[in-house]
Order: C-alpha cells, then sequence, then structure tokens
C-alpha cells in the first residue's frame, strides 16, 4: 500500500511539473533551444533543491548544507505550487485572448477591392471611367481607330536588360504594384521570420503573467513571515473563572520553528512581540525548533529574556520529537521556562496542565491526560496547553475549559487551509466543543517555505473574561 502511494505521488509530481515546463518553456517558443534547455534545468534542480532540504533537515545533515539548501530549496517549493495554480488558471484565459487576438486581426484588415472587368474594343461604354484611368479610344468613321500617335522617347542602343521579375506588370508579386493574373487570388505578404506566430505569441503572454503573480505572491507571503508575526487578541468566558481574574492575559505562541532559515534574529522578534503585551502568563505550545540542540541552541537564546507575571510554560510539538525532545526539554528549562510534560500546576485562579504531543508516543513519551488532570479540582478552571487541536476529544473528557493549541499554520499556504481542515477538527480560532473551547493559533513562524499566504503568522493574547463579574 505505501509503495502504491510513493509511485502514485511520483507520478503526480512528474506529470505537474512536466505541465508546468511545457506551458512555461515549450509552449513560449518556436523550438528546441537554450530556453527549453534552461527551463528543464531549473525545474529538475529546484526540486533537487527541496528533496535535499528536506532530507538533510531531517537526517541532522551538517547545519551548514542545511542552511545552504533550505532557502532555494524551500522557496522552490512554495514558488512551484503558485506557478502551477496560476498556469491552470492561464488555462481559461487562453482561449479567450486568443479569440480577442483574432478579432482584433480580422477587424483592421483592409477591405477587398473588386476586380475590373475588362471591355471589348468596339463595345458601348457602360460605365463611367475610373478615377485615373485613361479613357478607352472611339472608333473613327472610317471604323479604324483614333488616335494620337505616341511621342517618340529616345531608346539608348545596345542589349536591353529584363526587368527583375518582381517588376513585372502583371506578376502580382509584392512590390509589383500590380494586380495577379485573372483568377488568381492576391498573395499575402509572408510573416517576417523573426515574428512569433499567435499561438506562440498567447503563451508568453499567459506564462509572463502566471511567472509575475508566482513571484509576486511568495515574494509578499515570505516578506510576512520575516517581518515577525502580529499581535492578535482574543477573549474566551469562563464560567468557573473567578471574579479576580477577569482579565487575565495569557501569551499563546506556536510554531516558531526556528532552523536553517528562521534563526536567532527571528526568535528575538518573537520575544519583543510578547514582552510588548505585558501577559500575565506566557505559553509556547510546541514546534519550537528544527534541529538540534547543538545546532539551534543559540538560536534559541533569546527565550531567556521571556518575561510574565506568573511565567513561562513550554509543551512538546511533533518537531520536537524530530529534533530530540529530551534534551529540548532540558535546554527551555535551562532558558527559564517550566516544561509541562503531562503535568499540571496550581495557580492562583485555575489550573494550569500540559500533555505532551501524540508524535512522542513513538518514544514512550506519549500524552497521558489521566497523568495531568486525573485527579484535580473539578470545582476550578482549567486550561490545557496540547500541541495538536485533535487532542481537544480527550480534552472534553476529563473537563477541561480551554484548551490552546497550534499546529496547523492555519494551513500556512493557500489552499493548504483545506487540507489542514480535512485533518484538523479547528484550523484556527476559537471554537467551542461541548463545555470545553478550542482556541488554535495559525503560529509565529514557518515550516519549510519561510512564506504564508492566506494565513498570516501570530501570537495571540487570550484574555480569560469571569462570567460572574
Amino acid at each position: 500500500m505505501v509503495i502504491v502511494f510513493v509511485l502514485l505521488a511520483l507520478t503526480v509530481l512528474v506529470g505537474a511539473n512536466w505541465y508546468l515546463w511545457r506551458r512555461l518553456f515549450h509552449d513560449t517558443t518556436r523550438g528546441p533551444g537554450p530556453v527549453r534547455r534552461g527551463g528543464a534545468v531549473l525545474v529538475a534542480g529546484g526540486w533537487a533543491l527541496a528533496i535535499g532540504a528536506l532530507v538533510a533537515e531531517r537526517t541532522g545533515a551538517p547545519f551548514w548544507l542545511q542552511r545552504v539548501l533550505a532557502w532555494p530549496g524551500f522557496l522552490w517549493l512554495a514558488l512551484s505550487v503558485y506557478l502551477l495554480l496560476a498556469v491552470l488558471v492561464g488555462e481559461a484565459v487562453r482561449p479567450l485572448l486568443r479569440r480577442f487576438l483574432e478579432k482584433r486581426a480580422s477587424a483592421g484588415a483592409p477591405a477587398a477591392q473588386p476586380e475590373p472587368k475588362p471591355v471589348p474594343i468596339g463595345a458601348p461604354a457602360s460605365e463611367p471611367p475610373e478615377a485615373g484611368r485613361p479613357p478607352r479610344a472611339e472608333p473613327s468613321p472610317e471604323g479604324s481607330l483614333s488616335e494620337r500617335p505616341a511621342p517618340e522617347s529616345p531608346v539608348s542602343e545596345g542589349p536591353v536588360s529584363e526587368s527583375p521579375v518582381s517588376e513585372r506588370p502583371g506578376s502580382g508579386k509584392p512590390g509589383s504594384g500590380k494586380p495577379a493574373p485573372d483568377g488568381a487570388a492576391p498573395e499575402r505578404p509572408e510573416r517576417s521570420p523573426s515574428a512569433p506566430s499567435r499561438r506562440v505569441f498567447v503563451s508568453r503572454v499567459v506564462a509572463g503573467a502566471a511567472a509575475a503573480a508566482a513571484v509576486g505572491t511568495v515574494g509578499y507571503g515570505t516578506y510576512g513571515v520575516l517581518r515577525g508575526p502580529r499581535v492578535k487578541r482574543v477573549t474566551v468566558p469562563l464560567a468557573k473563572l473567578p471574579r479576580g481574574a477577569h482579565g487575565y492575559r495569557i501569551a499563546v505562541v506556536s510554531d516558531i520553528h526556528l532552523g536553517p532559515v528562521l534563526g536567532r534574529g527571528f526568535a528575538q522578534k518573537v520575544v519583543d512581540t510578547i514582552n510588548a503585551t505585558q501577559p500575565d502568563l506566557i505559553a509556547v505550545v510546541g514546534d519550537l525548533v528544527d534541529g538540534s540542540v547543538k545546532d539551534l541552541g543559540p538560536a534559541a537564546a533569546p527565550l531567556a529574556q521571556l518575561k510574565a507575571r506568573q511565567g513561562s510554560f513550554f509543551v512538546t510539538g511533533n518537531h520536537e520529537y524530530f529534533s530530540g525532545a529530551a534534551q529540548w526539554v532540558e535546554e527551555v528549562r535551562r532558558l527559564g521556562l517550566d516544561p509541562l510534560e503531562n503535568a499540571r500546576t496550581e495557580l492562583p485562579w485555575f489550573d494550569l496542565a500540559g500533555v505532551n504531543d501524540i508524535a512522542g508516543e513513538s518514544e514512550g513519551q506519549g500524552p497521558d491526560f489521566a497523568g495531568a488532570l486525573g485527579d484535580r479540582d473539578t470545582t476550578r478552571a482549567c486550561v490545557l496547553l496540547a500541541h495538536q487541536p485533535v487532542q481537544i476529544h480527550d480534552a472534553v473528557r476529563h473537563g477541561v475549559d480551554l484548551q490552546l493549541s497550534g499546529h496547523t499554520h492555519g494551513g500556512q499556504l493557500w489552499p493548504g487551509n483545506f487540507l489542514a481542515a480535512a485533518a484538523n477538527p479547528t484550523v484556527a480560532g476559537l471554537e467551542r466543543y461541548g463545555d470545553t473551547q478550542l482556541y488554535v493559533s495559525r503560529g509565529a513562524g514557518a515550516w519549510g517555505p519561510p512564506t504564508r499566504v492566506g494565513a498570516p503568522s501570530d501570537i495571540t493574547v487570550v484574555e480569560l473574561a469571569s462570567t460572574h463579574a
């Protein structure tokens, strides 16, 4: 089954890229040449870099190699997605553009002039003489034509050279200024060898527009990630929250994804943005890193500057288990964060619990809701930190009031939000499941391409509201 899926995925990938190459490079040229060969190298090389970047990250290749491959490889992933989407949209535009050009060409063509009919000598003239044409000779009473002798023109002696074919009377060739022989259609001027056909012209227009749209989309989406996340504010009423806790603020940040692309500078932007909100509590809900402590310890160092009145807390995400979760738990503890590994802490106004990510099951460190929530006082409000939204169903069974999650990135690259919706109960925002509410952050960073389209990054300040206030 796995082999069939892999073969199907490869077939789709190869077919999509062949189609992309054909529309962008094959159809925009009139024959084999450097443009077609260069396009093949670009498409194949881009995917080689992308696959190399993914493999290097997951296998723990030297960090310098990960950084060399990551930027071009991951950006090509995003660019190829939007090139393909733009070219598909172009299929609907292509016939309309060709039809427009055909109508414009036919409207601009000169109307055909009727050929003059020959009139026999001696026949009565039924039509007035045409402008610019000499009148026909009239017969004299003796029946002979009366005409004035033509003036003699001097002729140089010697052999007479023939005129070129294009200048012979009645040749009908371009430049002769003479009509074609009777019954023959006038010849059209030939197309310049350097002028593209209408099909090639349309293909170039569509391909150019598709490339411009894709590059613009990816460029703007990458700028949105690199400039840092924006602050989003959400109010969540909790029935069990005491009146004194009304307005309590939790800064929720997820999916920072420090790695070969997003490094220490990005981490500093995240920390500064969180501290500016002056939260009561900070919750880092997983996928902090994509790499080992050895490679990314310096990038994560700014987390030591996080400031909140009641501390900063951390739970693992699935990417921590790709990066050495145990080492990262110790590292964030060293930086001043409190890891909640299937554990709970009692704060003055409510209980704060955290569970490990589902990916930890492969290492015997999966989520344990009973261990984190089993013996708590159910009359107190409970806020749960859990990386993946699918953990909401266990949260409902254990009477959690609010679950804070990430993981989805809001889809990150449209139309990825539809895929994310198929795999998660909530893609982004606040929703209710029975007596439990779930808030999902889109995340602060990005995985793979440092690009977001239709899913802007955020750090959310969740303000708890007491219904007794």
